[in-house]
């Protein structure tokens, strides 16, 4: 397995499947509807020059998940704090992949400058939130019953890393 940042050309459809089967099966995403393309386009055109996009890859050059940041907030005293995101495709749930690609990310928040990463989780996803616990995120609080998917309402909790002193 190989990290190295993705591009929309290449690498835009299997991303808009990954995000699609997550909305339509699990909670990591509190929408109803799929992604089309040209939200895909629009999301890697908002990260262009501004924030990494990074794939897990195996060694046929598969894409087997991809991670990002954005910003937290829209305030600029907010400018040192991201948001991020992981995403695994089903095929390879269970592997590390999604260790690996956290630790990049990571790595590159900290390269870029940046103080604090954020993820928002699910509260019910357990996977998630042990794998954040495993590297250094400690829970700064839950928001009771803010989604509603799946015929339920949904808890999410906030996990922070603090990047810099």
């Amino acid at each position: 397995m190989h990290i190295a940042s993705c591009q929309f050309e290449q690498h835009g459809a299997i991303i808009q499947h990954i995000f699609n089967h997550a909305i339509a099966n699990t909670t990591a995403l509190y929408e109803y509807e799929p992604r089309d393309m040209a939200r895909i386009a629009a999301w890697f055109a908002q990260k262009e020059g501004l924030y990494p996009v990074l794939g897990a890859f195996d060694e046929k050059g598969d894409l087997m998940g991809f991670a990002s940041y954005g910003p937290f907030r829209g305030f600029p005293a907010n400018l040192y704090s991201v948001e991020h995101s992981v995403y695994v495709h089903s095929d390879h749930r269970g592997k590390g992949v999604a260790l690996k690609l956290m630790q990049a990310l990571i790595q590159a928040a900290k390269d870029a400058g940046l103080h604090m990463m954020v993820g928002g989780i699910d509260a019910s996803n357990n996977a998630s939130i042990a794998l954040h616990k495993k590297l250094g995120f400690e829970h700064a609080g839950t928001l009771k019953e803010v989604g509603y998917k799946f015929n339920r309402w949904l808890d999410l909790a906030f996990y922070q890393l603090k990047l810099s002193e």
